[in-house]
């Protein structure tokens, strides 16, 4: 299994933010308020992927203090990245699809500056979900052997 990169997560951001941005462009008339904070929940989601990653990070590479790390755990962490990062650029090209259409429209319609905010604060939130799963991937890795001396020396 390869980790999942930015190259991979592009295309699905692009076509979601085209596809929401066609979609608004037809409905928008009928939405309903979009709500400041709604996207705040991908941000809650990034801190714990954040915490858990320097915490795996710890114990993969055995620091003092800290257990090893069971491989069936990194293993489903590695998983909840893949899937956070996927989930991540979904959410974000839904914002930016959102965005497309509220920025130019941004002081003609009064609700297309009330959502403004909103939408920019989910695009940030969704952002940083990629980052952190990323991040989360990045911690899971097993270290090489060129970077423990100790393994260099048990084969001889």
């Amino acid at each position: 299994m390869k980790p999942t990169g930015w190259r991979e997560l592009l295309p699905t951001f692009l076509v979601v933010a085209v596809v929401v941005y066609l979609i608004t462009r037809i409905t928008y008339g009928v939405l309903p308020p979009l709500p400041l904070f709604a996207g705040v929940t991908l941000l809650l989601l990034a801190i714990i992927e954040t915490i858990l990653g320097y915490s795996l990070k710890a114990r993969i590479e055995q620091r003092p203090g800290t257990q090893p790390v069971q491989p069936l755990v990194a293993a489903r962490a590695v998983a909840l990245a893949k899937a956070s990062a996927v989930a991540g650029a979904l959410m974000a090209g839904v914002w930016a699809g959102l965005l497309g259409y509220l920025l130019p429209r941004y002081g003609q319609l009064a609700a297309a500056a009330d959502d403004t905010p909103g939408a920019v604060l989910g695009l940030v939130c969704a952002l940083a979900l990629v980052a952190a799963a990323l991040w989360l991937q990045h911690c899971c890795r097993a270290p090489t052997d060129s970077d423990d001396p100790d393994r260099e020396h048990q084969g001889r």
